[in-house]
């Protein structure tokens, strides 16, 4: 089996970069949504005081379907999840990739080695499963997954941003090496 043309390692972590921004908006918007809000009787999303908490509920769970498909974390987390989604089926073609080689990579010296576009593509499927859970259990009322799932797709894409670490690329490694995944590069 051949080894697919390598890729410019800074066009994932420029990828990622903008992914951090996106999902740290997502969480932000998720921790303020109705997600993490309680309810008290008719006084919904409302903050309370000690004496009103045994009696809260979570807002997500007594909000309608609509209501929480409506919620702007969920939304900003959704066309995320396309983003991902088009990262594993046309990385070629996503907005990132685009801007990148037509804008950035222009600007830059040529790169010093290229990577295999495999690990980088897994890491955007392992994000897509991510915050698609985070999207489903928050659709199925179950309070605080929104903002978990963002927040730890956040911090994978942050660490790819800032200290080139891809986790979904080291996860889809360990896999290689376990034979789940393709094949091992031979050693000799």
């Amino acid at each position: 089996m051949t080894t697919p043309a390598g890729i410019d390692p800074r066009g994932p972590r420029f990828a990622a970069t903008v992914t951090t921004v996106l999902l740290l908006v997502a969480t932000y918007l998720a921790l303020v949504g109705i997600s993490t809000a309680r309810t008290f009787g008719w006084f919904a999303y409302q903050p309370l005081d000690s004496a009103d908490i045994g009696s809260a509920t979570w807002a997500v769970t007594s909000a309608t379907l609509a209501q929480r498909a409506l919620d702007p974390g969920f939304l900003l987390t959704i066309v995320i999840a396309l983003l991902f989604l088009w990262g594993v089926l046309s990385p070629a073609t996503t907005p990132w990739g685009v801007v990148f080689r037509r804008v950035i990579r222009p600007r830059l010296a040529a790169p010093t080695e290229l990577e295999d576009p495999r690990p980088p593509r897994f890491a955007q499927g392992v994000g897509l499963v991510v915050v698609t859970i985070g999207l489903v259990l928050h659709l199925a009322g179950v309070p605080w997954a929104l903002p978990i799932a963002t927040a730890a797709a956040f911090i994978a894409a942050f660490l790819n941003a800032a200290f080139s670490f891809c986790l979904g690329c080291q996860i889809y490694l360990l896999l290689q090496r376990a034979g789940i995944l393709g094949r091992a590069a031979s050693t000799a």
